[in-house]
């Protein structure tokens, strides 16, 4: 495989506005930033992942949460049209929200005033519409998508970036994912019983479902060398259920052991694992089968769910655990981000031991970071230190 490496990472969360609040937040022991409120549940306050301050730069929140991302790494971009030119770099992001809060309140405006706002327009919520927004603010010619396969959708993002890389198609994609916060998607885990209306407690007993959080965020990867490189990519289609995951976690044990073949590692060689780590019953239960098998000859491996300090952010879920990461890879202390929750061990599940391990002994080599999503859709990617 072509090697394929990542740079720049940036992104805006629930943790902070830039990659640098986010790194300083993301490894202290601070408390989690998720804020309880009835603003997309009314009369039901629940905890959020919610991105506080942010401009209103672009035609819709999605829009701008991926402006604020791009801001700091926006010259790096212009410094490769200017090498390879426009028509050589791609945009591949992913969401499940794109624009639809801003169709949420044109439905509600139109139900009162019997027509929609001047400002609205329905392509505000195509699901094209992050990677078409990039692609034009950028100037950028190359090809241009969005992926939504919910979410998977921004680790998903990263491989097919990827692979334009190694078809030659492109010098260099942009790559990642951008979900904001609407009632469509917070009332819609309510419809299903899977939100909890606490701090959502990953992998515990006494876990009562998810909580719901927005952020953007992206990644330049091309063929030249770099701190971090795309080691492996496992994806697999299961298909058991439209929303319920299979119980055994088959198919995210499959994408898990064909991202570690394509790396051409073993599962003793990966240093930290970032879970999906949903907090849902089903989804903690398959997912702690899937890595205690795959995982048997390192059954203390350091692993932990970041949902908890960013809410479940959906299409962008992805691509931020990947910036997580980025981020503890390039760290020479050994810091892996940590695990909030009250650590009650559920018999239900399997023993994990390392869950919750936030210093490794040497600094991080390997990390997994798994991604499971509606319709059995499962991604595993592996990043590595770059020792070029």
């Amino acid at each position: 495989m072509t090697p394929i490496y990542l740079h720049h990472a940036s992104a805006i969360c629930a943790l902070g506005n830039d990659i640098q609040s986010i790194n300083a937040r993301l490894f202290s022991d601070e408390p989690s930033p998720l804020v309880k409120t009835d603003a997309y549940s009314a009369g039901r306050p629940l905890p959020l992942g919610l991105v506080a301050d942010l401009p209103p730069k672009a035609d819709t929140r999605n829009n701008s949460l991926l402006h604020a991302a791009l801001a700091p790494i926006r010259g790096e971009i212009d410094a490769l049209k200017q090498r390879f030119g426009a028509h050589r770099i791609g945009v591949v992001l992913g969401s499940s929200t794109s624009g639809i809060a801003e169709g949420e309140a044109a439905v509600a405006h139109h139900l009162h005033h019997g027509e929609l706002p001047a400002a609205y327009h329905y392509s505000q919520q195509e699901i094209a519409a992050p990677s078409t927004y990039l692609a034009t603010e950028l100037q950028l010619q190359g090809p241009a998508w969005t992926i939504s396969t919910a979410c998977t959708s921004g680790a998903k993002a990263i491989a097919s970036g990827a692979r334009l890389l190694q078809l030659g198609v492109c010098d260099a994609v942009i790559v990642g994912g951008a979900d904001s916060l609407c009632k469509l998607t917070v009332e819609g885990f309510m419809s299903l019983a899977a939100v909890s209306d606490e701090l959502c407690n990953p992998f515990s007993l006494n876990r009562k479902g998810i909580n719901i959080g927005e952020a953007a965020a992206l990644i330049i990867l091309s063929r030249e060398p770099g701190l971090v490189r795309l080691g492996g990519v496992g994806e697999t289609s299961d298909a058991h259920h439209i929303s319920a995951p299979e119980p055994e976690g088959r198919g995210a044990e499959a994408a898990m052991r064909a991202a570690l073949a394509q790396a051409g590692l073993a599962p003793t060689d990966i240093g930290y694992i970032n879970l999906h780590g949903t907090a849902t019953e089903q989804n903690d239960r398959m997912e702690s089968l899937a890595v205690a098998r795959v995982f048997s000859d390192n059954p203390t491996i350091a692993c932990s769910s970041t949902k908890s300090l960013t809410g479940h952010t959906l299409g962008a879920a992805g691509a931020l655990e990947a910036v997580f990461c980025y981020l503890s890879l390039v760290r020479d202390d050994g810091q892996v981000p940590p695990q909030l929750g009250d650590g009650v061990n559920d018999p239900q599940l399997a023993a994990l031991a390392g869950l919750g391990e936030r210093q490794l002994n040497q600094p991080l080599n390997y990390a997994m970071s798994n991604s499971f999503a509606f319709g059995g859709n499962n991604i595993s990617l592996i990043l590595e230190r770059s020792h070029d």
